[in-house]
């Protein structure tokens, strides 16, 4: 995903243009700074790409999803159903409002699975939390009928989907709150940085206030801002969001690389008997940051992932092992391995996981192999690695 791959011009002159002007902070300092805001530049633009009402940037894409919640009033001892393929930053971001991760299982978009969600629902349950891995997305529709007819929140974590569109409309701009990150590895980065999408403006000024220890944001003296409510620290610098400003502009361009790279690796390995592809809901198009395909079974992948290595083949993962994006090698998380207390209702609800069995997730994620699209390689290289590829699966097929 990383738009690091293509930083120029365009990047280093925003980061001078903080550098010249002397203003690190987002907010304040207003009569140093020359006219340039280039966090609030970047929200603007944000706006337009998501083709929503507000946005908040924040310090990461794990601040982000903590931000949005807590906007929506998300806290103790409520629900938040979640997949159980993600990363691990998203039950770190529930937690850390005292609330509990409901992990419930995916199906072929390697997301949410409706039925699940539905199973899953309790009177504590309060959200579902989507979280669009890969660059590509679930089945909206019936997800946000879900939370319709059981008043929930539907929060998009698009943070590895920036780009994707569900009929027409960006991905994180479809549920009650959207979530980006843009950290050093995501399509385009800040280094590290997030933000909090929304059209409903209550939500948009408790994750103002919120973001920045409850600072009002009212008047032009910082000093003498009220405190509506308690808050906390998860600004973005302008520094950092003098790279997304440039990175954002650069968007479409980024897209389109990823799409012919996609594009080009996806056709080399269709005539494949043995390989199908990702389902992408209808109406939906990827980000094209990743290339996911199923093979037969779990051995069969594991096979192909060796044998990619030895074809040289990288950036792709079977996550049936991996320690960070699957539920199976969560153990912190299932033995509450916590720094300070966690509450009973927390350690109750983890302890669960320990016996929990995820056997459709398992069939999905063990037949998956996830492949890395980068922008770097030219299209030579991208040819040849699509014969490597299909060379690779067929000889131990």
């Amino acid at each position: 995903m990383p738009g690091f791959e293509l930083f120029g011009d365009l990047e280093r002159k925003e980061v001078n243009d903080v550098l010249d002007n002397g203003v690190l902070m987002r907010y304040g300092f207003d009569g140093m700074r020359n006219g340039h805001w280039k966090a609030k530049a970047l929200e603007t633009e944000l706006q337009s790409t998501f083709q929503t009402s507000h946005v908040q940037l924040v310090s990461s894409g794990t601040a982000a999803v903590s931000v949005a919640l807590a906007s929506a009033g998300i806290g103790a001892g409520d629900e938040v159903i979640m997949p159980t393929f993600t990363f691990v930053a998203s039950f770190e971001a529930i937690m850390m409002l005292g609330a509990i991760p409901v992990l419930v299982d995916i199906d072929e978009t390697l997301t949410l699975d409706p039925k699940a969600v539905e199973a899953a629902i309790t009177s504590k349950t309060k959200a579902v939390m989507i979280v669009q891995m890969c660059g590509s997305m679930g089945d909206l529709d019936a997800l946000q009928a879900v939370c319709s007819k059981n008043n929930l929140l539907l929060v998009e974590d698009a943070c590895q989907a920036i780009g994707g569109t569900y009929k027409g409309k960006p991905l994180g701009s479809i549920g009650d709150l959207g979530c980006f990150s843009f950290d050093f590895v995501k399509t385009i980065t800040c280094g590290e940085g997030g933000a909090v999408i929304t059209n409903n403006e209550t939500y948009y000024v408790n994750a103002d206030h919120y973001s920045d220890h409850g600072h009002d944001h009212i008047g032009s003296d910082r000093g003498a801002e009220t405190h509506p409510f308690l808050g906390y620290n998860f600004r973005i610098s302008e520094l950092h969001a003098a790279v997304g400003l440039a990175q954002v502009k650069r968007l479409p361009e980024f897209i389109a690389i990823q799409k012919k790279h996609y594009t080009i690796l996806r056709n080399a390995l269709a005539d494949i008997p043995e390989v199908s592809f990702r389902k992408v809901p209808e109406g939906g198009e990827e980000s094209y940051a990743f290339l996911n395909f199923f093979l037969p079974d779990l051995e069969t992948a594991r096979k192909v992932t060796t044998a990619f290595k030895e074809y040289g083949i990288d950036a792709c993962w079977n996550y049936f092992d991996n320690n960070w994006h699957y539920v199976r090698k969560w153990h912190h998380l299932k033995d509450a391995k916590s720094l300070y207390p966690l509450t009973s209702e927390i350690k109750a609800s983890l302890s669960k996981l320990k016996t929990t069995e995820f056997s459709q997730s398992d069939a999905v994620i063990g037949r998956n192999i996830s492949c890395l699209i980068k922008m770097s390689w030219t299209e030579g290289e991208v040819n040849e690695r699509a014969s490597k590829m299909a060379e690779a699966i067929t000889s131990v097929i």
